[in-house]
């Protein structure tokens, strides 16, 4: 998802685990009646619902002739892409937003039968590479305003924005917080989202982006949900210093509850659930 440079060709079982997986999530929709609440971990209004239905099996009839047939498969392992998967299959069709467009959107957007798949991407033209042989995934182009080698002042710092406090924090027209992502569509803003997939931007360069935004940013997402429940918020690359850091200041370690390969799965209840004062996330 974060890096263009071509990537070696993986084991054929990752390629034919994520066929089954889509098979699955395929088999899995068949079972689920529109009018049946209990799957649902969010409440998709009727005409998504409808016009998701048509597109439902074409869209993993597409993903099961793309992973049969290409060399290149997910950077995420078998292990990791697992965790993800398994949190699909009992809250599935849902809201997931993830950062990032690549070689799984077609994946995730499979897994997620009747759902609303939205990708963050940082890249237009990567955006419109990608899009040339998937044309139905949504996507919508991110400019972010940091850069990685920002990051350790960025972290020093935002106590010092009120707009980037815990109690005060937003994100759309937030000009004041560097870390809030603001300037995107209505729609992301709107939306509640079930779960929030951080496996970009670039973050391997001083010039890129980092993750720094995305992880803070979630956190906010998160914490602002009105419905029951908790956002499952993953984040990819916790190898890295960065994303390490940021998602124990923000996300919290009290809200970790798995840990798989170089990806960590955090279940974050809505602000209004918590007794915690104060400016700080965690």
């Amino acid at each position: 998802m974060k890096n263009r440079q071509p990537i070696p060709e993986r084991s054929w079982l990752l390629g034919l685990a994520i066929i089954g997986f889509i098979v699955g999530g395929f088999i899995l929709s068949n079972f689920i009646r529109s009018g049946d609440k209990t799957f649902l971990c969010s409440t998709i209004s009727s005409d998504s619902r409808a016009s998701s239905d048509n597109d439902a099996t074409p869209i993993q009839l597409q993903a099961i002739l793309h992973y049969a047939t290409t060399p290149v498969t997910p950077q995420q392992s078998l292990e990791e892409i697992s965790v993800t998967f398994d949190v699909l299959k009992v809250f599935a069709p849902c809201n997931f937003l993830v950062f990032g467009l690549g070689r799984d959107s077609l994946m995730w957007t499979s897994l997620n039968p009747r759902g609303t798949t939205i990708f963050l991407e940082e890249d237009p033209r990567w955006v419109k590479s990608v899009l040339k042989n998937a044309p139905t995934l949504q996507v919508y182009t991110v400019q972010y305003r940091t850069q990685l080698k920002e990051a350790d002042n960025l972290l020093a710092s935002y106590r010092n924005e009120p707009d980037c406090s815990y109690s005060k924090a937003y994100l759309r027209g937030n000009f004041n917080c560097k870390l809030a992502l603001e300037g995107l569509a209505d729609e992301i803003y709107e939306k509640e989202w079930d779960l929030i997939m951080i496996d970009a931007p670039r973050g391997y360069f001083p010039e890129a982006p980092g993750r720094m935004t995305a992880i803070f940013s979630a956190a906010i997402m998160a914490r602002s949900r009105k419905g029951s429940g908790v956002t499952h918020v993953f984040l990819h690359d916790v190898d890295r210093k960065v994303e390490k850091v940021f998602a124990e200041e923000f996300l919290c370690r009290k809200h970790l509850v798995k840990a798989v390969g170089r990806l960590w799965h955090f279940e974050i209840p809505p602000a209004s659930n918590s007794s915690q004062g104060g400016d700080l996330f965690c």
